[in-house]
């Protein structure tokens, strides 16, 4: 009885660490080998304190835009408008600062209460009338284009108030002169914690559910190395003027959809309804409400792209936002979001969009021309996409006992493929 125990258990954690977790820590793995290889080709500039601060604000845009479109594509659809919306959103307030004259602090809440709007009005089209969001987000892509040209009169509105680049360019205060910065030191250490907390309290609740769990061990390893990379990031950060105030934004957002997307019944309705909306809709879910808020919240977090990038950029321009759109749909696929739905976390938009982004800069320290950059960010997404592939249809298999079998417990339906924590999302999926 040992030795088919033995096998039962070695089948089950090879199952679970291979299907579950190569969608999870492959692209992970995958960026910690891009920094490496341009760390090496660019005499280590890459991981320069300098260079790692200027690589959290270049990207700041693309990942809150990465964060929003995760939540649109978990719920099956897609939204082409963000690059739009984030250049109406940076004109519009950047006319309220500059022609209106009114404080940041007015104009900010403002900014995103217009996002939110914009994000109601896609959403009521797609949500209730039913039409496709591709067709709703090209046109909203083509009207907001087309508006801020019309707010900007085809011109760029410049020098924008202190306070409002403060928050794409500025740090947090603290203290000065040599050594690493102390608060972002500490901020380094709690956040190390909280991650490890986060990821024992998680193993805890799915077994909680009788959900398949990785062994201690290889809990265990993870959280050492999630603590020691979050704590080696923060000492390089802290090492030249401490975390920028965009990066601790970044940080709250991340922490805070992470939650809603794992702890929530906000979240697990949101993967219930990309799982399959009809059975959602049959236990009870208010698909629709659902889909609404998903791009009410997409529209908010474009808004708050575009005072980022209007805030770093210093000016307000007719072509800003150009492209946004497709990198950061391509953030969330490369970070192992699903074109079905159903499938997707914030983490993993996360790394995706990190993927973009060291990719670009590693090229550009390196020299190498914009179009090569292109075709290599292209063919990045595109092994993206079939690594996705190759997993589900491994998945769908299911894992192979000794006598050369599939099991019979192998999932099905429409996302019957996917990992372990796909399954878990939707397990505890309630109304």
């Amino acid at each position: 009885m040992t030795e088919p125990n033995a096998t039962s258990r070695l089948s089950r954690l090879r199952s679970l660490l291979m299907h579950g977790n190569s969608r999870q820590y492959g692209m992970a793995l995958a960026l910690v080998a891009i920094v490496v290889l341009f760390q090496i080709l660019t005499g280590g500039l890459l991981l320069t304190p300098l260079n790692v601060t200027n690589l959290i604000m270049q990207n700041s845009y693309i990942l809150i835009l990465a964060i929003g479109m995760m939540l649109v594509i978990v719920t099956g659809h897609i939204d082409l408008s963000v690059g739009s919306v984030v250049a109406f959103t940076g004109a519009v307030s950047a006319i309220m600062l500059n022609w209106w004259g009114l404080p940041t602090v007015v104009v900010v809440p403002a900014a995103l209460l217009l996002g939110a709007l914009i994000g109601a009005w896609q959403g009521f089209w797609v949500a209730y009338v039913r039409v496709p969001a591709f067709i709703v987000t090209l046109a909203g892509m083509l009207v907001f284009r087309g508006a801020t040209l019309a707010v900007l009169g085809g011109e760029s509105i410049a020098s924008l108030p202190q306070s409002l680049r403060d928050i794409a360019s500025g740090f947090l205060p603290g203290q000065g002169g040599e050594g690493p910065h102390v608060p972002t030191l500490a901020l380094g250490v709690v956040g190390a914690a909280a991650l490890v907390w986060i990821q024992w309290s998680s193993r805890a609740r799915s077994r909680g559910y009788g959900l398949p769990v990785a062994p201690t061990a290889v809990t265990a390893t993870t959280s050492v190395v999630t603590a020691a990379a979050v704590l080696a990031f923060t000492y390089v950060v802290a090492d030249y003027n401490g975390l920028p105030i965009v990066g601790l934004l970044l940080a709250a957002l991340i922490a805070g959809y992470s939650f809603v997307m794992r702890s929530t019944t906000m979240g697990r309705r949101v993967y219930a309804v990309g799982g399959s909306e009809q059975a959602a809709a049959l236990s009870g879910i208010r698909t629709q409400r659902t889909t609404f808020w998903v791009f009410v919240n997409m529209g908010v977090l474009s808004a708050l792209a575009g005072i980022v990038f209007t805030a770093r950029l210093n000016a307000a321009t007719t072509g800003a936002g150009t492209m946004f759109e497709l990198d950061a749909i391509a953030a969330a696929f490369i970070g192992g979001a699903s074109a079905s739905g159903g499938v997707g976390t914030v983490i993993g938009a996360v790394v995706g969009a990190m993927v973009m982004g060291v990719l670009n800069n590693g090229m550009s320290l390196i020299g190498l021309g914009v179009d090569w950059q292109q075709l290599i960010k292209g063919l990045v997404l595109l092994l993206a996409v079939a690594f996705d592939i190759y997993n589900k249809r491994r998945a769908s298999a299911g894992p192979v006992s000794s006598s050369g079998s599939s099991a019979s417990s192998a999932p099905s339906g429409r996302n019957g493929a996917e990992g372990s924590q796909a399954k878990e999302d939707r397990a505890r999926a309630v109304p």
